[in-house]
């Protein structure tokens, strides 16, 4: 058990660890308009989905820290509640930066950072053709948490209509997160982006009810070979291996090579740690209960 260190809220650690341990952040990269109709465009990394029926999306205009002022995206969706929400990959990462910077009201960010406005459908705000998915939002709600610098105003969006640039799309109307390249925030001035290397996938245990970690039998439990990672793809089988498949699996495997050299049973939890960073479940799981 690793040794750990306390912090209390409100203060400087505090509020710098919190970014750095809720991370990565998506990015709402948000274009609003106020009541004159001058256009504002903000990213904001208080974010994510909410819902699906009907589709939600939340984000939150902090007030400054300086002085507890509201931004000019907050004022806006008060002023006019309609937003479009445009994510952001690592092509437009840095002119999304520069559109954070705080202009003047009425200063339109869309021209200071070069991007290009097109015309919404259902909400007026414009979008940004930019970005890989834009999303027309009606604001349904602004919940103000208090009037304190860093206070959160949690904008509740209803998205409405989403626009996808057709190049991220397959002849299924998916899209591949290999291909879309975003990004996100994390602490300090650090952002993490999504690259081929960095994806892997994890089954989701919705097929069936795994067996759990509580039911293995306690050597794999506390196996000095196996990970918690690698408990958890245990541990979400269905049932264990039955015996008579087990003893196939050891005919077969006597056949091919000298099995009693596995015989520690050490050995075989270094081949089950394989086996499972391959993906392959099954198997490890034979090689963990096999009697040698």
């Amino acid at each position: 058990m690793q040794e750990t260190k306390s912090f209390e809220p409100n203060t400087k650690e505090f509020d710098n660890l919190l970014k750095h341990a809720i991370a990565p952040r998506p990015i709402c990269f948000a274009s609003t308009m106020d009541k004159e109709g001058n256009v504002n465009l903000s990213p904001f990394s208080f974010f994510n989905m909410m819902g699906q029926n009907p589709p939600i999306c939340v984000f939150s205009p902090l007030r400054k820290m300086r002085d507890g002022s509201t931004k000019h995206t907050l004022e806006n969706v008060w002023e006019h509640p309609e937003c479009v929400i445009n994510i952001v990959n690592y092509d437009m990462v840095q002119q999304q930066s520069l559109a954070s910077v705080e202009y003047e009201k009425g200063v339109n960010e869309f021209i200071k950072a070069g991007f290009t406005p097109i015309a919404s459908e259902i909400v007026q705000p414009p979008r940004v053709a930019e970005s890989p998915f834009q999303m027309e939002c009606k604001v349904r709600e602004v919940i103000s948490i208090s009037d304190e610098p860093g206070a959160a105003n949690i904008v509740i969006a209803e998205v409405v209509k989403m626009h996808v640039q057709e190049q991220y799309l397959d002849e299924n109307n998916d899209v591949h997160p290999q291909d879309l390249d975003l990004v996100a925030r994390l602490g300090g001035d650090w952002y993490c982006r999504v690259t081929p290397e960095t994806l892997f996938e994890v089954e989701k245990p919705i097929r069936s009810i795994g067996i759990g970690i509580d039911l293995m039998p306690e050597d794999v439990k506390f196996s000095k070979f196996l990970t918690g990672n690698h408990l958890g793809q245990l541990g979400n089988v269905e049932a264990l291996p039955a015996t008579e498949l087990i003893e196939n699996f050891k005919t077969q495997l006597a056949s091919r090579l000298d099995i009693n050299k596995f015989k520690p049973a050490e050995v075989r939890h270094q081949v089950a740690a394989k086996l499972l960073d391959q993906g392959d479940v099954q198997s490890a799981w034979f090689w963990l209960l096999m009697d040698i």
